[in-house]
């Protein structure tokens, strides 16, 4: 052998030997644990806990804050139990447990949401190793309750079922089968209380529903071995998306019922999409709900306009009068979950509309008389225009980007062509999850496309959509917004930390739709809620946004350019140059009174036909910062502390 060759297998010897090192230390581990877990199994009561566990897997806060409710119950009810984050909990323990309670939410995917997620395969591959046997928890008893939305079709509260499952198949008792939360019937609140009410009354001695006593549980501490004659009929789901946080008041139900049309008083015995719970939360903040899946709401810039307090950026950008606006949407459900949601998705969510629907002159009469009452109600405030109120009762723009997914509504075109025979312009916002609906979509003033993200990972961790061909549908809707001829814009929602960064993906988008317009807005933060993690960390500044625009510009090869800016907005758009540049000069404002006439006319028409020239005051780089001059300036002072309740002095 020469000396080459030794020098090759030394290592080699050395590698193996660490290999077989590290597989038997593995199989020691293995086997200790196997004999553990039998011992357990034998001697299931081995210093059982005195004290019930109430787990709850949450991502959000959801099923954390109703598991918190239920041990409130528990502890007026002299049960003890402790509430359990699963993250901390070792689930070699188990076997000590008598009463495990557990909600449960899913997250992505089908998996438990990250704080269950070691508990959950620990069940699980304790449930599939035949080495472990069926009675390891044959000492424990236990109920579920899951928190889902039955949108996700099959998916539905999969991480509920799986727990069940799994506990059953280690041999612990199952007071009662999983109750399902189904936040798309507006009732979570009531049938979890339901819930608790029965679990509470079962831990107190009354009989079991699957059969069995339950009479002095936590003092004896000790159950019947015999396992569960009956299994629920029902076969094991798998494959699940999050369901959990549509936060707060969130709609539920039991598995063991048929899909219920809750309140069915629409057509063909369809269901109302608003809830009374849902319309509850909604008018909380500030919606005036229009019919049964419609809604308005006064923008804060409509307010600061009748003010003479300056616009939005959209009356920078395109010149509409934001004290003329009317913000509305025809369909409060959508089929997205972003993790940016103003609305802290109190809204249902859907992929079909499935609900009673309303006539489209209904909607916009409905909508128009609750804007204006909104709008008189304004009379009085100080600072408020006569010149101004008396015009903002009667709306020359409606922006269908209140909430939701306006294009899911049937007759959109039929509310389009109504709002049109009025004279009011129509901005549109779709999440770019119906391709077919947008192309089927007659001419608007200004179509947009929702582009949260660049990439399919990160469009799946920001919208956190419903369907599973989410990015296919997302890239056919971008081709769907090319074959438009009239206005057309990508809206981009930056989050640091999340979509910010990816510069050359969101290029290659823009080659894909073509779109005229390309808006670049900071993320609002809008408070900590249960459907959020984003914070203040997350908000750019309108010079990380400035910086983006110009960046992205550049990655065009000077196909678009920047062409104006709303610094109060931390907004900034992206114009085509070969439309909208003529003679070094921007015409991204819109003439409106032109574009109905082109509509009227019933001829086809483009976006060039009705622009209008830019003033100089919304052009990027201005010293207006894209402030109408005509506009006065207002600044509150902000006070903290001692000074906040002794006033604040009107700004000049």
């Amino acid at each position: 052998m020469t000396a080459t060759s030794h020098s090759f297998s030394l290592p080699s010897r050395l590698a193996l030997l660490a290999l077989f090192s590290l597989s038997s230390s593995f199989f020691l581990w293995k086997s200790r644990r196997l004999r553990l877990l039998r011992l357990s199994s034998q001697n299931p009561n081995r210093d059982p806990s005195p004290r019930g566990k109430l787990f709850f897997a949450s991502q959000t806060g959801t099923s954390r804050a109703l598991a918190g409710r239920l041990a409130d119950r528990l502890r007026a009810a002299a049960l003890p139990f402790d509430l359990v984050d699963p993250r901390g909990y070792e689930p070699e323990d188990l076997p000590k447990e008598t009463l495990v309670l557990i909600v449960a939410s899913t997250w992505e995917d089908g998996k438990p949401p990250p704080n269950a997620e070691f508990l959950a395969r620990w069940l699980a591959e304790s449930a599939e190793d035949f080495r472990v046997g069926s009675l390891l928890l044959s000492g424990c008893r236990f109920a579920v309750f899951g928190v889902g939305s039955r949108s996700y079709g099959e998916s539905f509260n999969a991480t509920a079922k799986d727990f069940s499952g799994w506990m059953r198949a280690v041999g612990a008792a199952e007071m009662l089968p999983v109750w399902e939360g189904d936040v798309d019937n507006g009732d979570m609140d009531e049938v979890f209380d339901s819930w608790s009410q029965k679990v509470i009354g079962l831990l107190k001695g009354d009989v079991c529903e699957n059969g069995g006593h339950l009479a002095s549980i936590i003092e004896s501490n000790g159950f019947d071995s015999e396992e569960e004659e009956e299994e629920e009929e029902e076969a094991m789901e798998s494959a699940v998306v999050d369901v959990e946080d549509i936060a707060g008041k969130a709609p539920s139900r039991k598995s063991t019922g048929a899909l219920s049309n809750g309140g069915q008083n629409g057509d063909n015995g369809l269901r109302e999409m608003v809830t009374p719970i849902i319309r509850t939360s909604l008018e909380k903040q500030g919606y005036k709900i229009v019919g049964s899946h419609s809604g308005v709401k006064l923008c804060r810039w409509t307010k600061s306009q009748l003010r003479g307090r300056g616009g939005c950026y959209k009356h920078s950008f395109y010149g509409i009068e934001s004290h003329r606006c009317m913000e509305a949407t025809p369909s409060l459900a959508c089929a997205n979950k972003c993790v940016f949601c103003w609305r802290h998705h109190t809204n249902p969510v859907g992929k079909s509309w499935r609900w009673k629907m309303d006539d489209p002159l209904v909607i916009v009469n409905a909508a128009i008389d609750q804007h204006t009452k909104m709008i008189k109600q304004m009379k009085g405030v100080p600072g408020v225009k006569q010149e101004q109120l008396l015009e903002g009762l009667s709306p020359k723009h409606c922006a269908l980007s209140l909430v939701g997914e306006p294009i899911m509504y049937p007759e959109i075109n039929s509310l389009i062509d109504e709002l049109h025979s009025r004279h009011i312009s129509t901005f549109l916002v779709t999440n770019a999850q119906f391709p077919d609906r947008i192309k089927m979509l007659r001419p608007v003033t200004q179509l947009y496309v929702s582009v949260d993200a660049a990439t399919k990972d990160s469009l799946k961790a920001i919208d956190r959509p419903l369907f599973s061909d989410f990015w296919e549908r997302f890239v056919d809707s971008l081709k769907a917004l090319r074959d438009k001829e009239q206005r057309t814009v990508y809206r981009l929602t930056l989050v640091k930390g999340w979509n910010a960064e990816d510069i050359d993906a969101y290029a290659n988008l823009l080659g894909i739709g073509k779109p005229d317009l390309v808006e670049m807005k900071g993320v609002t933060y809008c408070g900590s809620s249960a459907t959020s993690k984003l914070t203040m960390e997350n908000v750019p500044w309108h010079s990380d946004v400035r910086a983006f625009s110009e960046a992205l510009a550049i990655k065009s090869s000077g196909e678009y350019e920047v062409a104006c800016e709303h610094v109060h907005s931390c907004c900034v758009v992206l114009a085509k140059v070969s439309k909208f540049k003529v003679k070094g000069q921007w015409y991204t404002w819109i003439d409106y009174e032109r574009f109905h006439e082109l509509v009227a006319s019933g001829k086809p028409f483009k976006s060039e036909h009705y622009m209008a020239l830019t003033p100089s005051w919304a052009v990027y780089g201005a010293e207006e910062g894209g402030f109408d001059p005509d506009q006065s300036r207002y600044k509150k002072e902000r006070r903290h502390g001692a000074a906040s309740i002794r006033g604040s002095p009107v700004a000049p």
